[in-house]
């Protein structure tokens, strides 16, 4: 009796707190009425509860009535659940869901839950229904997976961690049988090791991530010819998807050879996607890629292709392409590939060029008539032509990167093409455009031209200071009459994408001073080389705002940008952005653009992530005010030589922000300041916040490379926001795999996916 009593009270508070009049006016007055949510069918509480995170359903609002608590539990929102960015969720919250979803979750995902103790991760094995299993960055040991495997016995995918110490040995006779019937298989490598790969017999899909230094902590080279004596080479019968990522060094190239081993023998007749990522100018040499390329031209049903650029030469890329529809493709730093590329994409080379979604050709223009534009940099230049037709030959693509070239639009006059046809108008052709990256001059309607040298009688003027033009003080407002003159080239392309979400504008030679991926694979180089990059700044920025429904923003190594002004205009009219990543703007030996951006991050509503790196950035008190108007910011990451921070003020701003998962600080300052910051943060706000991490470090200190290696891996992959996500959209995405969001954090712009 109490308890249906206490329902009815909760329902009636419930239709009380959400209470909306309806005012229906007649010819005679206006009749009120009230609807609760209690009033609203199932369809539609169903459809809102969606929005919800699970621990807030199992743990908070199936508490709230009877209704919501027998909604809550419905199959359609427990079947399928992800955990991954509930960082707000302890060890005890994760529990209590798990407790009450071990009868209904069939697909559960705790990637990225680094902050979860080996004692959480064992529950699991009450969740016996489980098929989907994703443990991604959990801590999970060889004895761990093997008691997870033997209570799962309807589990078809996995993902996990091979970490150091991860022996196969240990696993039992009934997690091996799990393991042969597995059809998913993802792994993040941390040491050599095949992880559980030979006890796959099943596996459809493969997908590798290796990470492994090349020294130790202790100074030591690790070796890969351990691996021969760990257990049976695998084999890949019925193999349809392999998938590999490398981070830089020896160790990760040879282990991938030893997990290609068995495709010089044989490859696997269903295989339809093969991608592999190989950091660095010098990718080792692979003997079985003639057999992998046969193989795709007999059954002639590829998905998706990436390979380093010297695993195929082009006779062999020419067949390939020729017999298959590929929706995927990548030759981002593949020269040598450019003339069949392009032929075979814009003409009768590919089967059906229309299937096209995702295409990657960073690194890979024609040689430019600029050679103090590449030939240091080996960018070369865009072809108008060759961009237009193939963007007629490939309509639909979603997702196109075509970074680390360059685009003089003053020497794109082409016969055949109408005339001064820009690049930005060819792409304003793909309506179905919703990631793009460009290099900086392609903004450029060539119209700059460089400043005439300085004359003998000038450089005597002595110590008389010059005027700083175009450095005038910045006002807040003053951007919004900025010049559109050079811009023009924009136009078309803000007119023809409207729902292009994701962005990316770097200048030539950028390199960030903390890379992830591919350390030794680009030089920076003087960014004055290019006259037409050099001209893209404030307007060109300002231009963007037309992007409304803009979510990522990247601009880097844009010595342009003066004033920042046209961060402002971006800010008030792309109320959906989420992440913005700002490098090198303006000049590298002052910080120009300070006012400016504290009145874009006061406009910056909805951001979750946030990257600066600048050389001289001043993190003092109004920039950290600024920055607490950011309430949902997530994660944060600021690189700065010669920067500054003002320990107080990071304190309150953490205060103010109680989203933040990720204070990620490389700046200048004494290793004692950095430290004491991160013990103070750590103590205040850890007990609150589980999935905290705070790494505050100078730069330059000889011991970064170890700190950085012992931070968690989601986290670590969000220092490089600049290494690009468009043009990446993993092909696993379109063929029903779990893992974009960690292949894109991981990728950097010369590497697709």
């Amino acid at each position: 009796m109490t308890s249906s009593v206490n329902g009815r009270v909760l329902d009636e508070d419930m239709d009380n707190q959400i209470v909306q009049a309806v005012c229906v006016e007649d010819g005679i007055g206006v009749v009120s009425g009230s609807i609760g949510m209690s009033d609203f069918s199932d369809e539609i509480l169903l459809s809102i509860l969606r929005y919800v995170s699970t621990s807030d359903l199992v743990n908070n609002v199936s508490r709230t009535c009877r209704k919501l608590h027998t909604l809550c539990y419905d199959k359609t929102l427990l079947t399928t659940v992800t955990l991954s960015e509930e960082y707000t969720a302890d060890d005890g919250a994760i529990r209590q869901v798990l407790k009450h979803l071990s009868n209904h979750v069939q697909s559960l995902s705790l990637s990225g839950c680094y902050w979860l103790s080996g004692s959480t991760i064992d529950r699991l094995i009450r969740c016996r229904s489980l098929v989907r299993l994703d443990l991604s960055g959990c801590r999970v040991t060889s004895l761990r997976l093997s008691r997870l495997l033997s209570s799962l016995p309807l589990l078809r995918s996995l993902a996990f961690d091979v970490s150091p110490g991860f022996d196969s040995a240990q696993l039992s006779g009934e997690a091996r049988d799990s393991l042969s019937r597995l059809s998913e298989l993802r792994q993040t490598v941390l040491t050599p090791s095949y992880g559980v790969v030979p006890c796959c017999s099943s596996l459809f899909s493969l997908q590798l991530q290796l990470d492994i230094l090349d020294v130790t902590r202790e100074g030591t080279s690790m070796c890969c010819q351990l691996m021969m004596g760990q257990s049976s080479v695998p084999h890949y019968q019925q193999l349809e998807e392999f998938t590999a990522c490398l981070a830089p060094g020896e160790v990760n190239q040879t282990l991938l050879l030893l997990y290609l081993a068995v495709f010089s023998v044989r490859v696997p007749e269903r295989l339809h996607s093969f991608l592999v990522s190989v950091p660095g100018p010098n990718p080792a040499h692979w003997p079985a890629a003639s057999s992998l390329a046969h193989s795709l031209v007999q059954h002639g049903d590829l998905e998706a292709l990436q390979l380093p650029r010297s695993w195929l030469d082009a006779t062999s890329l020419g067949r390939v392409l020729l017999s298959n529809a590929p929706k995927h493709l990548n030759f981002s730093r593949c020269p040598t590939l450019r003339q069949t590329v392009i032929q075979s994409l814009t003409g009768t080379g590919v089967r059906d060029s229309t299937r096209l979604v995702s295409l990657n050709l960073s690194g890979i223009g024609h040689t430019s008539n600029y050679p103090e534009c590449s030939r240091a940099r080996g960018e070369e230049e865009l072809v108008a032509e060759a961009m237009s037709r193939l963007v007629i030959c490939c309509p639909n693509l979603s997702h196109l990167n075509l970074l680390h070239t360059h685009y003089h639009h003053d020497n794109a006059h082409t016969p055949g093409l109408e005339a001064n046809t820009h690049l930005c108008t060819s792409l304003s052709k793909l309506t179905h455009l919703r990631s793009l990256a460009l290099p900086a001059c392609a903004l450029s309607d060539g119209s700059h031209t460089p400043s005439p040298s300085p004359s003998p009688s000038s450089l005597l003027l002595g110590l008389r200071k010059p005027s700083r033009v175009g450095l005038q003080t910045y006002r807040p407002g003053s951007g919004d009459s900025l010049p559109r003159e050079g811009t023009s080239g924009l136009g078309p392309l803000l007119a023809g994408c409207p729902c292009l979400e994701v962005l990316e504008i770097t200048g030539p030679g950028f390199i960030s001073a903390l890379p992830r991926l591919e350390p030794c694979a680009r030089v920076c180089v003087d960014q004055r080389t290019c006259v037409n990059a050099r001209g893209v700044g404030d307007t060109h920025v300002a231009a963007l705002r037309g992007f409304r429904g803009l979510r990522r923003l990247t601009l880097a190594g844009l010595p342009g940008v003066l004033k920042g002004t046209g961060l402002v205009q971006v800010a008030e009219h792309c109320r959906d952005l989420q992440a913005l990543s700002l490098a090198n703007l303006g000049s590298l030996k002052t910080w120009n653009y300070s006012a400016a951006l504290l009145d874009t991050l006061r406009n910056c509503t909805q951001l979750t992530q946030l990257r600066l790196e600048q050389p001289y950035l001043v993190c003092n008190g109004a920039f950290w005010e600024a920055l607490s108007c950011c309430s949902r910011l997530r994660r944060l990451c600021l690189i700065s030589r010669n920067g500054t921070f003002h320990p107080a003020a990071v304190v309150t701003f953490m205060e103010c922000c109680r989203d933040v998962m990720m204070c990620h600080m490389f700046l200048g300052g004494t290793l004692v300041a950095c430290r004491t910051l991160q013990k103070t943060l750590l103590d205040r706000f850890s007990v609150e916040r589980p999935a905290l991490s705070v790494v505050i470090y100078p730069l330059l200190h000889e011991d970064l490379p170890l700190v950085i290696r012992d931070m968690p891996l989601p986290l670590l992959d969000q220092l490089t926001l600049f290494q690009s996500r468009v043009a990446q959209a993993p092909p696993s995405s379109q063929l029903g795999h779990q893992r974009a969001k960690r292949q894109l954090a991981n990728q950097s712009p010369s590497s697709p996916w």
